[in-house]
């Protein structure tokens, strides 16, 4: 993953971005497939050194064709190679029908896919079945071909992307092969990092086919990689003026963990003050064990008012509930002028109430995320590259989509998280990020770095406590000690 570019690009910007290649720089189609074929048979050789046996299956079009280019260099490196073809090889036709040709003049062999054939039991399986260009339902006999691959107990090879993965969303498109690895071309694709694409694509490898990148020259990318961040050294003489303070507002009844955990994560991000307004039945609690906390028993916006004066940064949410006294406490704080972190039930106030305001952060997961665009989770899913921007345009500020590959747009770019995994998929997980990004707001990050930074942060603290013990079982409380060395080694 940190091996990669940073550019994300549509199916369409690469499309464009081939078309050039061949019109403008004068690089033929069938040398690209070539050039294709070869990348994904040396990441074969250079993955898997002790297999030499490849079992093939090729569609129609020129992933297909990728897919004869692999089997006719893998016939003339000895190996073992079968080949299994959707349609007769009469059906190509351009490029792809020369790379069969090439592939059976060499000796190869192509044998028609039918449904009754057993899986492969032992070499490597490529999957060529089809490209980047899908934007419908697999059809029956490629769903057929999937279904194949994927009971086999062999290594998958993916060639451009796993067949039946959406080139721009990263969504399933009724049914995907479940690759080991992933040979993608030219320059990365949006899809291969968000939605489902996790669960289908394995480690991903970009092969630029010697295309210079001069073919994106007038093709601004479509997202980014979020990168590892450097973080500069604190000067020897500063003190807790410098960085910040910050008013946590949350932690209704039966709720105050979540807000202790913000708070917590809010001090352990580096931020000089850190105070939680919180209902006054537990606000005397919430510093046991943190004493570094300053709570604050508040039920009234007068009480609160004392605290917004004071503070640098809100952060509102964690634990915030949606009674009488959560939406007192959140219309106090639309009416303060402050930079705001808005999170878990805040979003839900204010997707009944939608406004729009340039200096917060909204953190919704998809679930929240429907209901401040009224629309439902699974539209949501559909195209999160597609709700990330509607949800920036109709709320302003800089927005985050939660969940695997998590988008953050600013108005301007769109960057799509590299760190985290399914271990995160526990409570608290989204009070500890909010606790970051409010923390690191009043450090003196723009809205944009500050939720940029905490976003990758939270991401590699929970990376490195889950390859410490296991994603399993991992909780929210476990990122602290993790999250201040991920900080300081960006130093």
């Amino acid at each position: 993953m940190h091996d990669l570019p940073e550019p994300l690009y549509s199916g369409a910007q690469i499309r464009a971005a081939e078309r050039i290649a061949m019109e403008e720089l004068h690089i033929p189609g069938w040398q690209l497939m070539r050039n294709a074929g070869q990348a994904a048979f040396s990441e074969i050789q250079r993955r898997w050194p002790e297999q030499r046996s490849l079992t093939i299956y090729c569609g129609l079009g020129n992933n297909g064709g990728d897919g004869y280019v692999v089997a006719e260099a893998a016939l003339q490196a000895g190996y073992s190679v079968k080949v299994y073809a959707i349609a007769a090889v009469a059906a190509l036709k351009g490029d792809a029908l020369s790379a069969v040709q090439a592939y059976l003049q060499a000796g190869g062999e192509v044998e028609k896919f039918s449904a009754n054939q057993a899986p492969p039991a032992a070499g490597v399986i490529v999957d060529a079945l089809l490209g980047a260009g899908l934007n419908r339902q697999v059809g029956a006999d490629f769903a057929l071909a999937i279904a194949v691959i994927n009971s086999a107990c062999c290594p998958v090879l993916a060639i451009d992307i796993p067949s039946g993965l959406h080139a721009d969303t990263g969504c399933v498109m009724g049914c995907a092969v479940k690759a080991e690895a992933t040979v993608t071309f030219i320059g990365l694709k949006t899809g291969l990092f968000t939605g489902e694409a996790a669960d289908y694509c394995g480690e991903i490898v970009c092969a630029d086919l010697k295309v210079p990148e001069t073919v994106f020259a007038g093709s601004k990318p479509a997202a980014r990689l979020l990168t590892k961040p450097a973080l500069p050294l604190r000067a020897r003489c500063a003190h807790k003026g410098n960085f910040g303070q910050v008013l946590l507002i949350g932690g209704n009844l039966g709720f105050n963990g979540a807000i202790r955990l913000a708070g917590e994560a809010a001090l352990r991000s580096g931020a000089g003050l850190v105070s939680i307004a919180s209902r006054a039945a537990h606000a005397a609690l919430l510093n046991i064990g943190r004493p570094e906390l300053m709570c604050h028993a508040v039920e009234d916006v007068s009480e609160l008012q004392l605290w917004l004066d004071k503070a640098k940064v809100v952060v509102i949410g964690p634990g915030l509930g949606q009674d009488d006294w959560a939406e007192t406490m959140f219309s106090a704080v639309l009416e303060c002028r402050k930079p705001l972190v808005v999170d878990a039930d805040a979003l839900n106030l204010l997707a009944r109430q939608p406004q729009k305001r340039q200096n917060w952060i909204l953190t919704p997961h998809p679930g929240e995320a429907a209901r401040l665009l009224a629309c439902r989770t699974d539209d949501i899913a559909a195209d999160r590259y597609a709700a990330i921007a509607a949800l920036q345009q109709d709320y302003g500020g800089v927005c985050l989509l939660k969940g695997a590959g998590s988008l953050i747009m600013d108005g301007d770019d769109v960057y799509v998280s590299t760190t985290g995994n399914p271990g995160m998929a526990s409570g608290g997980m989204g009070d500890v990020l909010s606790g970051i990004v409010g923390g690191l707001l009043a450090q003196g990050w723009s809205l944009a770095e500050a939720l940029k930074l905490g976003v990758y942060v939270h991401g590699e603290a929970a990376d490195r406590s889950a390859a410490a013990d296991g994603e399993r079982g991992l909780l929210a409380s476990d990122l602290f000690v993790e999250l201040r060395h991920c900080l300081n080694d960006l130093i």
